[in-house]
């Protein structure tokens, strides 16, 4: 375990200040015949670069002796190039574009998929004034996120993924919803999971849903799990968060937790399809996902927040095993989330327990299949015995953030 890190402040160039995005790619896997074809490769880009909202002004070739081929698109945003190794079935591309009519990501992204490419390396500079990414928060309502240095922006076969500096240090973004931030990310997830730890009668076998970063496996083995199941849909988004954020996961550890060699087992599917597959028995399930879309009812994440995903759950549970979930956000004025997962857990569970996190906007729901004497008495003492303590969570926090908030309990 850590101390929490210290507070960013990015710095932002005057508003004058001219301001663009500058993709640089690196593409493997491509068929060579293709890298050494100036024409298609010409047609290729230039296609890719209108269909990211990009205007193609000028388009020039340079073909190679022996091999190879240089592709130069000048835009009305400014440029695009591309240089082709075909031996090696490697090419390098750049786009930089100015202003918002186009995407210089999505002009890669569609370039990659035209060559077929097998493996797509992207890194993302943000050049003069930082753009922002807008959150939505509830209907009519937003949250603005000014971004420093970009680390990382590409959209995966699941979502786009952007990991930035902000106010809140480095941050990592799925389809513009903050999903974790340097400053907060060990309180979020130590209030996920702790809690629950506490409440199960074990702590030793783990099972993870969702979590791209790695946080609650770290946790996990804190609190003395010997075996974390891991299960993420988005491998992109996982080995992103690896590489660029300064907690959970490191490079190495996901190498070895990919390979099963270690405690950490990764698991790259749906997780609903895990859950429906699974012979194990885990003493603790953890469901970490980004929230439910309530506006988007067919929306994917939705299936693992019913009731019958909550009942498939509990039966890979041993006894006195518990699942937590994220639940949405007690704020008065955006609790409908957490309403409806509250009342789905006591459709489910013999006893549910509430936690509300430091963190004001999130809470988390503990369920448990075969219902604990005094359950509070239990979490008090078993969080004196745990081999690590939390950095944020003693007794006295036990004690108040389990009291759910007032409007659930006089609903």
């Amino acid at each position: 375990m850590h101390d929490p890190p210290p507070r960013f402040i990015p710095t932002s160039p005057p508003a004058t200040h001219p301001a663009g995005r500058h993709v640089l790619a690196e593409l493997t896997g491509v068929a060579p015949a293709l890298l050494d074809d100036a024409a298609a490769l010409r047609s290729k880009l230039t296609d890719a670069l209108r269909a990211a909202g990009a205007h193609v002004r000028q388009v020039v070739s340079e073909v190679f002796a022996p091999r190879g081929v240089t592709v130069l698109a000048v835009l009305a945003e400014s440029h695009a190039s591309l240089h082709t190794w075909p031996d090696q079935g490697v090419a390098l591309v750049d786009v930089f574009t100015c202003g918002d009519s186009a995407d210089p990501v999505l002009a890669v992204d569609l370039l990659a998929e035209s060559l077929a490419a097998k493996r797509l390396h992207r890194e993302v500079l943000r050049r003069g004034t930082p753009e922002a990414v807008v959150e939505p928060l509830a209907p009519g309502l937003t949250r603005r996120w000014e971004l420093g240095v970009v680390h990382h922006a590409a959209r995966t076969s699941w979502q786009r993924v952007l990991i930035a500096e902000t106010a809140h240090g480095t941050t990592l973004f799925c389809d513009e919803e903050r999903q974790s931030a340097e400053a907060t990310q060990l309180v979020y997830h130590e209030a996920l999971f702790v809690p629950a730890a506490l409440l199960a009668d074990r702590s030793e076998r783990v099972l993870v849903i969702g979590s791209s970063e790695g946080v609650v496996s770290q946790l996990a083995l804190a609190a003395g799990a010997r075996v974390v199941d891991h299960v993420d849909i988005d491998p992109d988004c996982v080995r992103a968060c690896a590489i660029h954020l300064p907690y959970g996961y490191t490079p190495a550890e996901l190498a070895t937790a990919e390979t099963h060699e270690g405690p950490v087992r990764m698991h790259y599917t749906d997780g609903k399809a895990f859950v429906q597959a699974c012979t194990q028995r885990y003493d603790v399930i953890v469901i970490d996902l980004p929230d439910e879309q309530r506006e988007a009812p067919q929306a994917h994440v939705n299936t693992l927040y019913r009731a019958e995903f909550l009942r498939q759950c509990v039966g890979l549970l041993t006894p006195g095993g518990v699942v937590v979930s994220q639940a949405g956000s007690p704020a008065l004025w955006r609790n409908a989330t957490l309403r409806a997962a509250t009342d789905r857990f006591h459709t489910v569970f013999a006893q549910i327990m509430t936690y509300v996190s430091d963190e004001h906007e999130w809470a988390f729901l503990i369920g448990r299949q075969n219902a604990t004497p005094d359950p509070l008495t239990k979490m008090l003492a078993r969080l004196d015995a745990l081999p690590t303590p939390p950095t944020s969570i003693d007794a006295r926090a036990v004690q108040a953030r389990t009291v759910p908030p007032y409007g659930l309990r006089h609903s």
